[in-house]
């Protein structure tokens, strides 16, 4: 599969990698404000030159700002354009659990038994996704944070490395944690 990544920063070069471990072909970065050697162009321009039939897309765009990021992922939808899941092949995805459009799941990360993804949502290395967990849609799991079994994590979160949230816990919507935080708080 041809994959397009929209953004053009240092995500974006890590998203390249991702693809491409995953059997797919980087075709190129599309980026709004940047211009470069590597940029193919920006959205709507490529929505003209790069037709959804024979392209993807992956979200590049990090977590400095969710709400415009998930704006961006609202663009690709309405433009047609698939977003596949993408699990890097030392990461390990139980058969029972169900990842969203476009979740990323780097080397060393864990989504177990029962758990299930958001879309756009992005595990990092030694993220862990215990069983039954819900992650909501386009939240960030940073390296080695562990979500216990039966949590609830919101939309749009930040978790920081290294963070653990107990079992049973629910999230609000727009959480930030910051590094090394224990979470467990509100009960679901």
């Amino acid at each position: 599969m041809r994959i397009l990544i929209y953004g053009s920063k240092d995500f974006a070069l890590t998203v390249a990698e991702l693809v491409r471990h995953c059997g797919h072909e980087a075709a190129g970065f599309v980026d709004d404000f940047d211009k470069g050697q590597r940029i193919i162009g920006t959205l709507e321009e490529v929505t003209r030159s790069h037709p959804r039939s024979d392209f993807a897309f992956a979200l590049a765009i990090g977590y400095s700002n969710l709400v415009e990021r998930w704006r961006a992922w609202e663009r690709l939808r309405a433009a047609g354009y698939a977003a596949p899941a993408l699990v890097h092949p030392r990461g390990y995805v139980a058969d029972s659990a169900r990842l969203g459009e476009g979740c990323m799941v780097m080397a060393g990360a864990l989504v177990d038994v029962r758990a299930c993804l958001g879309a756009q949502v992005v595990l990092w290395p030694g993220a862990c996704v215990n069983h039954d967990a819900s992650i909501g849609d386009n939240t960030f799991v940073s390296p080695n944070a562990t979500i216990c079994g039966h949590t609830r994590v919101g939309a749009n979160c930040f978790i920081g490395a290294g963070s653990t949230i107990a079992d049973h816990c629910e999230v609000p919507a727009a959480s930030v944690l910051k590094m090394q935080s224990k979470f467990s708080g509100r009960t679901t």
